[in-house]
């Protein structure tokens, strides 16, 4: 097989902080770091604005190190006991576990080499063991759903076992080497044909529950003698999910927070699932303490961690170490391009292992690598130094240590943290900004192109740590299912996303409405042809002056003078008109985003909540100037609040949603169904015929139909409509205003 090793950095894509976490300067710091084997700075500057742990500091103005002596610290002591003492780590480092197929084997070497050389340890991942890997020593072995690859023999290798439950970017769902990457040799090491996805399925077949799992991590220590540990995501019930793995026997766990790295993940799950590894690290360690499991126990903080100040943070937050997963592949060369699961990596990181690919040197992956860690240990030292500590161990858990920027008390409290300078969340930023980047343009377009869920490689870029948040949807997060709530497998169980409306009236077979807006009126019968091929609705209510040719059944409509039309709309000085009119059809009022519409809502169910079937709430009519989440919300719970919530409808209309995690979100917070628009027009801008419409608008909605079925099940719902609307407790809030949390009816993400 020939190959182009590659043995030298490529040029980094000058992204910013706010299109990319792992923007050019941190690549840059980390390339510095990796080819001179020195410290470059401390205490570095958070440089984005919503993330949480960069609004932790110690204290100190950031410091460039010049003239650096390892004599200054060579008195500081990194070593430390872990898992019970039954591992000794020289470099707080655990290399974050990618599989061989993912990887191509060369990094696979380069991280088990330099953990072997430094005292940090590696994990393989869930690819099966690479034959030269296992010529190391400080390895552990993943045992993940899937079993690729796994046998007795394979996991009395190395020095301990991972039992990977969840991974920060793909919360809830098994892992996915895509087709394309399983070539000869990884289908050897696998075990499965070549050419074919490994697609693990999302729970563990034989773990589900807490005592499964115990059992398990009790099989494989009898079979082993090594400790054994269980990687999970970082979720919403983290605290209590770690407190029953101490519980159940493991020696320790990785949380991995959300936004990680992977090489293949939904889009959409790995933008919208799990919550920051902060929050989950701080309330682990708390919940841990308070039931007298800590000690003895390791907490390795997983996702996103670029630096050693980030360690020393996640440290002093309740960890014992960190895992470098990204930042590796970064010393190595990886220039974020986002294409890991394309098998055509630039640097020759994650490539296909096949004929005129581009493979890293082993030699300049291992030089770089051990650089690298040589480098973030120096930095590590340093920040204790200056800190007046001479051990890690006497920072993990100093959270007093810490002083938070920019944090409400309530987080704060989460946090453990009791300096606070500016003790209020960071206000929303609410601007009448494009929602619609070009990002999302691509991702709209290529669903429209191919009707199918998509694919990304490596980690998130979305709101609010990253992309500037524009709208209150993006502070929140949906829970991912792990251990006691085994999701169904999204990738091969059929998940029933239909619903009934209108008291059983209307049945659609998605949580979707089309709604026509001006911009695009002369495609409405291409709309109604569409609602009526997908089994949904399309809601014409605002144009006048045109004619449909058929497909009545499936339209929303002012007009009640087409007997064919089901669903009539109207606004409330209308409604006692219609009544008296209109006979054996669903009515449905359409009231503004603004809290005065309470009133309204009360108004409707005392005088005709006999012939009302619904409410739509839409953010595009006068005098819409409340979020739409928040009028939401206290719509859902009014009606609760009377009892007739399961006798009429709430239906929103939110021009703003751009993809299918707002639509989850916006059905979690109380909708039964969302009406889309906007990100329709988005795809079809260009569209020169009908057919190309039709074509569009089908793969489009059944693209997102999939994607509501791969973050449901990965939320571990079984039944959409019944387990997903209204349940705010499958969702968390990061640290927005307080007054606004409370106004959501949602928890702060990691509270317990």
């Amino acid at each position: 097989m020939k190959v182009e090793y590659v043995n030298k950095y490529l040029p980094v894509p000058r992204k910013s902080e706010l299109q990319e976490f792992w923007h050019f300067k941190v690549i840059e710091d980390i390339r510095k770091m990796a080819e001179t084997g020195k410290p470059v700075r401390i205490f570095r500057r958070g440089s984005r604005k919503y993330r949480i742990l960069d609004r932790l500091s110690f204290g100190f103005d950031e410091i460039e190190i010049k003239d650096f002596d390892p004599k200054e610290i060579e008195d500081i002591e990194l070593t430390q006991e872990i898992a019970y003492g039954a591992i000794i780590v020289e470099v707080p480092i655990y290399f974050a576990d990618m599989s061989f197929g993912a990887l191509c084997g060369n990094p696979n070497i380069a991280f088990a080499a330099v953990a072997d050389a430094t005292g940090c340890i590696t994990g393989i991942g869930e690819g099966g063991l690479h034959p030269e890997v296992a010529k190391y020593k400080r390895f552990f072995v993943q045992w993940a759903s899937g079993r690729f690859g796994i046998d007795i023999n394979v996991l009395t290798k190395g020095i301990g076992i991972t039992i990977k439950i969840g991974q920060g970017a793909k919360p809830g769902i098994g892992g996915h080497l895509p087709g394309r990457k399983v070539t000869e040799i990884i289908s050897m090491v696998r075990r499965i044909p070549p050419g074919t996805d490994a697609l693990s399925p999302a729970p563990h077949h034989d773990i589900y529950s807490i005592e499964d799992l115990g059992q398990r991590i009790w099989a494989l220590k009898e079979a082993t003698g090594k400790p054994v540990f269980v990687k999970v995501a970082a979720t919403n019930y983290i605290p209590y999910i770690v407190s029953g793995i101490a519980r159940m026997g493991a020696d320790g766990v990785i949380i991995d927070g959300h936004g990680a790295g992977t090489g293949a993940t939904p889009l959409t799950v790995r933008d919208h699932i799990g919550i920051p590894l902060e929050l989950a690290v701080a309330s682990a360690d708390a919940i841990l303490k308070r039931e007298g499991l800590r000690e003895g126990f390791t907490i390795i903080a997983s996702g996103r961690v670029t630096s050693a100040d980030d360690a020393a943070k996640l440290i002093a937050l309740g960890a014992d170490m960190v895992s470098i997963g990204t930042a590796g592949l970064i010393a190595m060369g990886c220039i974020m391009c986002h294409g890991c699961n394309t098998g055509k990596c630039p640097a020759g990181l994650a490539s296909s292992l096949q004929n005129g690919s581009k493979i890293v040197d082993l030699n300049f992956a291992i030089e770089r690598l051990k650089n690298f860690t040589i480098a973030f240990a120096y930095e590590l030292k340093l920040i204790l130094k200056h800190l007046g500590l001479k051990r890690l161990k006497d920072l993990k858990g100093r959270r007093n240590l810490l002083i938070g920027y920019n944090i409400d008390e309530e987080t704060a409290k989460l946090l453990g943290i009791s300096k606070i300078i500016n003790n209020e969340s960071l206000p929303p930023k609410f601007e009448n900004e494009e929602v619609f980047l070009p990002k999302y343009v691509q991702y709209l377009n290529k669903l429209a192109e191919t009707g199918d869920v998509i694919i990304v490689g490596q980690g998130s870029d979305a709101p609010p740590e990253v992309e500037v948040p524009k709208r209150l949807i993006d502070w929140i997060r949906i829970d991912g299912a792990q251990v006691t709530r085994p999701s169904i497998d999204p990738y091969r169980e059929y998940l029933d996303l239909s619903i009934k409306l209108g008291r059983g009236e209307i049945e659609i077979s998605e949580p979707l409405i089309l709604r026509l807006r001006n911009e695009v009126k002369t495609y409405v019968n291409e709309y109604a042809f569409v609602a009526h091929l997908l089994n949904t609705l399309c809601d014409t209510s605002f144009i006048d002056g045109i004619e449909i040719n058929k497909h009545l059944k499936h339209i929303m409509t002012h007009r009640f003078d087409i007997p064919q039309v089901k669903v009539i709309t109207t606004n409330i000085d209308q409604i006692e008109e219609i009544v008296q009119y209109v006979k054996n059809k669903v009515i449905y009022v359409r009231l503004p985003s603004n809290l005065d519409i309470l009133d309204d809502v009360k108004y409707l169910i005392k005088h005709y909540s006999t012939y009302v079937h619904g409410i739509i709430i839409d953010n595009e009519l006068p005098k819409s100037d409340t979020d739409i989440e928040i009028v939401l919300v206290q719509t859902d719970k009014l009606l609760k609040s009377y009892r007739v919530r399961y006798v009429m409808d709430l239906i929103v209309h939110n021009v703003l949603v751009r993809d299918a995690g707002d639509i989850v979100k916006l059905i979690g917070l109380g909708a039964d169904a969302v009406e889309i628009s906007k990100l329709i027009e988005v795809v079809l801008r260009n569209c020169k015929n009908r057919e190309e419409v039709i074509e569009k608008l089908v793969n489009l909605t059944s693209g997102l139909k999939k994607e509501i079925a791969i973050i449901s099940g990965a939320a571990g719902v079984y039944s959409f409509h019944s387990s997903f609307t209204g349940n705010r407790e499958l969702l968390r809030i990061l640290d927005l205003k307080p007054e606004l949390r409370r106004l959501l009816d949602i928890k702060l993400a990691g509270s317990w």
